[in-house]
């Protein structure tokens, strides 16, 4: 037995999940696009994705990704990869099992810093998901690659604190059912670098919080939106603030291991129906006399495809697995590793299916013009591929820290 086995409970929801997909999810699809282009709105909620939540919960396909039996099935990150690949292979599946970010994040930020008060406040309901909620870190004055770069100032006075600054692509927060936000910035400027930042809890409707816009995504206003916020003096009490004072970056690195991993395991999802499109495609489309697929650069795109999604997947298995028994900390360089593999390669994939699709490829008609858009998005989200570079570069030459110049 391999340590990747698929365990007995986790294969169930698998053929479980596997089931909602095609019976309920791929062909809600079109109902989706054509309920949000008569809503006229790009962040409508639309009613066949409610009616998808309530089938996910009525099938216990619900929190699936949450590690606490209280609050989920209890799965480990190993369990969870191919329930999470799964989801990745349609934009409307993370949403509909509760599984989306980044509500995932903050759901697991509420579990393990929350108050009793922000549990039953926000952590249950969101749980529940009649509420969504956003993640403010990244600002548009810095470059916020370097968490500690973050100045939205954070400034005590009394028994709140008063924040000032901006924030932007806070996603999530144009969902017309986010009520909450966590929002990190600086409390001292004058303690050592990874201790100057805090996160707070901030309702969205707080006096001086202002959704300023949704920023596009290579044209796309995604339905829950990438805000841009402003916070002028914004009141914050104290009981709002998360762990304590000084402790938002080790937050912020507990928050975002899990999901990075989790967006590739999604990613993976859509790198394999990307795959699927373009055999069926490439099959079915005939120029000058014979199938696109009798191509042999079109043959080589498939098997390397396949080739790099098994390296890919394989990877990421590694990544949960050590999570699960050594620990996220033991585990970042394969975290960082599979941050710039998953994304990149999934890329390569769909952009060359696009080219199988001809100019069918870069329209609506298709999943592969957003998935595009989603993936390259995603090689800057939780950190650009470069960071993670830099950290499996440091992580290298670490071993090699006392070796002498040659003589």
């Amino acid at each position: 037995m391999s340590m990747f086995d698929i365990s007995e409970r986790a294969e169930k929801y698998r053929a479980q999940l596997l089931e909602f997909m095609d019976s309920h999810v791929y062909p809600a699809e079109a109902v989706y696009d054509e309920q949000m282009r008569a809503a006229g709105d790009p962040h409508f909620q639309p009613p066949i994705l409610e009616e998808l939540k309530a089938e996910a919960q009525r099938r216990g396909l619900w929190n699936l990704f949450h590690p606490y039996p209280e609050w989920g099935p209890g799965l480990t990150n190993l369990e969870y990869a191919p329930l999470a690949e799964i989801m990745g292979r349609s934009h409307l599946a993370p949403e509909a099992c509760n599984c989306n970010a980044p509500d995932t994040g903050n759901m697991e930020v509420f579990t393990l810093f929350g108050t009793h008060e922000h549990k039953d406040k926000y952590l249950k309901p969101l749980l529940a998901g009649t509420i969504r909620s956003a993640f403010a870190m990244t600002e548009p004055a810095v470059a916020s690659s370097d968490a500690t770069n973050v100045e939205l100032s954070m400034v005590r006075d009394g028994d709140e604190y008063v924040l000032n600054g901006r924030k932007w692509f806070a996603s999530n927060a144009l969902h017309p059912n986010c009520t909450v936000l966590i929002v990190m910035g600086k409390t001292d400027p004058d303690a050592a670098p990874h201790r100057q930042q805090s996160m707070m809890v901030v309702p969205i409707d707080a006096p001086g919080v202002t959704v300023m816009r949704g920023l596009p995504v290579f044209g796309y206003q995604d339905r829950e939106g990438h805000a841009e916020i402003d916070f002028q003096n914004v009141r914050v009490p104290l009981k709002d603030v998360l762990k304590g004072e000084g402790e938002g970056f080790a937050i912020s690195q507990a928050r975002l291991g899990p999901g990075r991993i989790h967006h590739c395991m999604r990613a993976i999802g859509m790198a394999e129906r990307a795959l699927e499109l373009m055999c069926r495609r490439a099959s079915t489309r005939i120029t000058f006399g014979k199938p696109i697929a009798a191509n042999a650069n079109i043959q080589d795109w498939i098997a390397e495809a396949r080739i790099d999604i098994e390296m890919i997947r394989l990877l990421t298995l590694k990544a949960a697995y050590l999570m699960d028994t050594v620990g996220n900390k033991e585990a970042r360089t394969e975290i960082a590793a599979i941050k710039v593999a998953a994304p990149n390669i999934a890329l390569k994939i769909v952009d060359r299916a696009i080219q199988v699709h001809g100019g069918a490829g870069v329209t609506d008609d298709f999943p592969l013009a957003m998935a595009w858009a989603h993936l390259r998005t995603l090689r800057l989200a939780d950190g650009p591929d470069e960071v993670h570079k830099r950290t499996l570069a440091r992580q290298e030459l670490r071993k090699y820290r006392d070796v002498k110049a040659d003589n």
